[in-house]
């Protein structure tokens, strides 16, 4: 009999050794992909070898080329780390390799997403009737919402998409703020409804609709209408008005769906609640779990009000499939059929944070982008651009475009913390995302230090 443990030694050895390490070790990695392949790449291996030798060449020639994206000083692109239950349940949702698509095919996978599902929607304020599909990441959360909404108002005007494709179909008009994520515009591709064809409504300074606008663009035209707000601008943080907006929607039958990949979670926590206020008035919501939840990847939330048309939009059939009657089938609600049951390391989060250390990690990572915000603001020259609201802030240091590039690349060679840039109302700025579980006020101070040692180095060359 094959020792179906083997290995997992070497990996748990492995694991704990980088872990322990995680809090220090360089945040950029050290090589890029060609070293990595140099290491791992070659012919087939014509002969097979034992798991733990394998897993000793895996980690020898991954090391270099990892990023210490897990760690507390990592602040680009939204990424959070991942708590330790939420971790150890990774580890258990692998070895017992559950296909988390059918109730028939794992019972347990089916209840821990109806149990993780009626928890994200408390924690969210949303409605207790929504229906919840565990996907990827923000893109196949976004994606399958706005496949909910494409049936939805085409169902409303005599079309079934599902079965009759867009040819033919009613046209749709899409309304999105100016800077709405570019995973919307990806969904839309995806979704046969144009990565161009959007309506962009402008925005204010920090990149919130202008819900007049919205108003005036919906009393343009009527028909099939999906209007995309946002809960959290990925580069301010800024919310959306979502009373004044859903007050736009109810009026035209427009569906309504926001984007709060991080943001979202900011109802979830009582200092931030208020950001949200009337966001359970949308029709459909994206949220991601491995941000600000900090579980790993890849865990994200697509969150309809009316389950029938989340269902319509996604259900699988065949006539080899078992359906247990009353019970919930997985992949009815998400665009994939096999797959990992990545609802229990979302459950785990949840059960080891409770409300409060949710809330707590919330207001901790807001709290540290103002700290963090009033330290770079104190460079002489610099200027911080957005309302420190959320988790986000944006800073412009002295110089041109050039001088920016140039600090954000010194930044990440440093090693000391890891930061972006972007490009924000035509000018190159840096932009600090912080949603990690273990930052600490220290790691913020630090990796300020480090800021400003290279705005300094790069306005004296």
């Amino acid at each position: 009999m094959p020792d179906r443990t083997a290995g997992l030694a070497a990996a748990a050895q492995h694991a704990r050794a980088f872990l322990n390490a995680v809090d220090e070790r360089p945040v950029a990695s050290m090589v890029d992909a060609s070293c990595v392949r140099k290491a791992l790449g070659g012919p087939v291996p014509d002969h097979g070898e034992d798991p733990a030798v394998a897993i000793e060449a895996l980690v020898a020639g991954a090391d270099a080329g990892l990023v210490a994206s897990a760690g507390p000083r990592h602040f680009g692109f939204v990424v959070g780390g991942a708590v330790p239950a939420a971790l150890a349940a990774d580890w258990l949702v692998s070895a017992w390799d559950q296909n988390a698509a059918f109730h028939s095919l794992s019972p347990a996978a089916a209840a821990i997403e109806e149990v993780a599902s009626a928890w994200v929607l408390d924690l969210l304020g949303l409605p207790a009737v929504a229906s919840v599909g565990f996907v990827t990441g923000g893109q196949a959360a976004n994606t399958t919402c706005l496949a909910a909404a494409r049936h939805a108002v085409l169902a409303a005007a005599g079309w079934d998409v599902e079965n009759d494709g867009l040819i033919g179909a009613p046209p749709v008009r899409i309304l999105c703020g100016e800077q709405a994520h570019a995973t919307i515009y990806t969904a839309l591709r995806l979704l046969g409804l144009g990565a161009t064809t959007s309506i962009r409504i402008a925005a204010d300074d920090q990149g919130r609709m202008d819900p007049d606008a919205l108003r005036e663009a919906l009393a343009e035209a009527d028909g099939p209408t999906i209007v995309c707000a946002q809960a959290g601008n990925v580069a301010t943080g800024a919310f959306d008005a979502f009373e004044a907006i859903g007050d736009a929607c109810s009026a035209h039958n427009a569906w309504l769906h926001i984007d709060g990949a991080f943001g979202l979670w900011a109802a979830a926590a009582p200092a931030t609640r208020h950001l949200t206020r009337a966001v359970e008035r949308a029709d459909s919501w994206a949220v991601d779990a491995h941000k600000w939840l900090n579980v790993p990847y890849d865990a994200a939330m697509a969150i309809v009000a009316d389950s029938d048309t989340h269902v319509a939009a996604m259900s699988l059939a065949g006539a080899y499939l078992v359906v247990d009657p009353g019970q919930r089938d997985n992949t009815n609600y998400v665009p994939e059929s096999s797959r990992r049951a990545r609802a229990v390391p979302v459950y785990a989060a949840i059960r080891s944070l409770g409300r409060a250390g949710i809330a707590e990690l919330i207001e901790r990572n807001c709290a540290q982008a103002r700290r963090m915000a009033d330290r770079l603001a104190a460079i002489p020259g610099a200027k911080v651009l957005n309302d420190v609201v959320l988790n986000q802030v944006l800073v412009r240091l002295p110089g041109g475009d050039d001088a920016n590039r140039a600090a954000v690349a010194a930044i990440q060679r440093d090693g000391t913390c890891w930061l972006g840039g972007t490009t924000w109302h035509g000018r190159y700025v840096l932009r600090v995302s912080i949603s990690n579980w273990a930052t600490t006020d220290d790691d913020v101070d630090r990796s300020a230090d480090a800021i400003v040692l290279a705005a300094q180095t790069i306005a004296s060359a």
